[in-house]
């Protein structure tokens, strides 16, 4: 009988657990679900799935190594966002821009520990909260880590509410979470809702040119949905494209789960860095929530500053379910689905900085 490595039953463990937080809990089940099954699948001795022509092998060189996988998950995301919301406030963009905060401390508490500067970059861009933006960055960077990384990124995505509430509470009191926000957004001529992708993506994409592909993705899939010509395409992209996208990159990711690359101190680190960058961009946002708040004179709820994150709608609903336990007729929703729709936006281009930057500042 072949013996049983106890790292690889350590291993299938953590996948039985993701699974079961998928069902019973309904953690992100779309993610955590076919990321445990694949870290089973992985750590089944001498199956081989993971090594030259195995079958998690070809979908990782397939759809990880040629960038195929995220950029897909980004046209649907486009597809499915109305970012028209927030034409009528863009001033909201600025919550999300202090959120990201936790991606460029936590890089360089890494490099302070003796990470090197690709793996440092790697390990930060956890705190955008974006899966899709996080292998991108790791897959250029910091290869030996995108399995760490991916799967704390989403982990920690799926735990949001858990985190989000207590940072909320610690940080505002009761009065500031009785701020009523009035927010009715109008609707807008096509003509400018079909231009705002387009120039959204020109103007980062000269501002950080590393995230061209990432920015693009994300706007062709808006221009879909906004130009109202190509419906079919658009359903596609939302639904079946991105289906069957997360379903393979869930199962890759959890391909990545290999005992003896998997269990180590330096995995460790990452998940306890990325629970700081996630800790310190929910907490900026609040911070720079309760600012506004001071200056308007009590009609800004600092909580929407919570969800300037990309972790999308949960961030959102949060913030709003606080609210409403504060007060049953307190209606946040709009004003936190507002930021946290920005929150996808400023991700992507904190990705786009730092695929652009980084490589010039620590000479990678």
């Amino acid at each position: 009988m072949l013996p049983f490595p106890i790292g690889n039953m350590v291993m299938m463990g953590i996948g039985l657990i993701f699974i079961y937080l998928a069902v019973a809990k309904k953690y992100e089940p779309m993610l955590l679900l076919p990321i445990g099954f694949g870290a089973i699948l992985v750590n089944i001795p001498y199956s081989d799935l993971m090594e030259p022509g195995g079958f998690l092998r070809v979908l990782y060189e397939a759809g990880i190594e040629t960038d195929v996988f995220p950029l897909l998950i980004f046209i649907g995301i486009g597809a499915m966002t109305d970012f028209g919301i927030l034409l009528e406030k863009p001033w909201l963009l600025l919550f999300p821009t202090a959120c990201k905060l936790g991606i460029f401390v936590t890089l360089i508490i890494s490099l302070l520990i003796g990470f090197s500067p690709g793996q440092a970059a790697s390990i930060g861009i956890i705190g955008a909260m974006d899966g899709p933006t996080a292998i991108y960055v790791s897959r250029r960077f910091a290869p030996e880590l995108l399995g760490p990384v991916f799967v704390c990124a989403y982990s920690y995505m799926s735990m949001v509410p858990i985190l989000q509430v207590p940072i909320i509470k610690i940080l505002t009191t009761r009065k500031e979470r009785l701020v009523r926000m009035d927010f009715e957004p109008r609707s807008y001529p096509k003509p400018l809702r079909v231009l705002f992708p387009i120039i959204i993506f020109l103007v980062t994409s000269f501002v950080a040119p590393g995230g061209t592909a990432l920015m693009g993705s994300l706007m062709f899939g808006n221009l879909l949905r906004e130009s109202g010509v190509v419906e079919r395409l658009r359903r596609g992209a939302e639904n079946e494209l991105t289906n069957i996208t997360t379903l393979l990159l869930g199962v890759t990711i959890g391909g990545t789960m290999q005992a003896d690359k998997f269990l180590s101190i330096t995995t460790l680190f990452v998940f306890a860095l990325g629970l700081i960058s996630f800790v310190i961009a929910l907490s900026s946002g609040v911070i720079l929530g309760k600012i506004a708040y001071i200056i308007t004179k009590g009609k800004i709820n600092p909580m929407i500053g919570s969800t300037g994150i990309s972790a999308f709608p949960m961030a959102a609903r949060t913030a709003h379910m606080v609210g409403r336990q504060e007060d049953p007729d307190n209606w946040l929703l709009p004003a936190a689905m507002a930021v946290n729709t920005g929150g996808q936006i400023a991700s992507v281009v904190a990705g786009g900085l730092v695929l652009t930057y980084v490589p010039v500042l620590l000479g990678l």
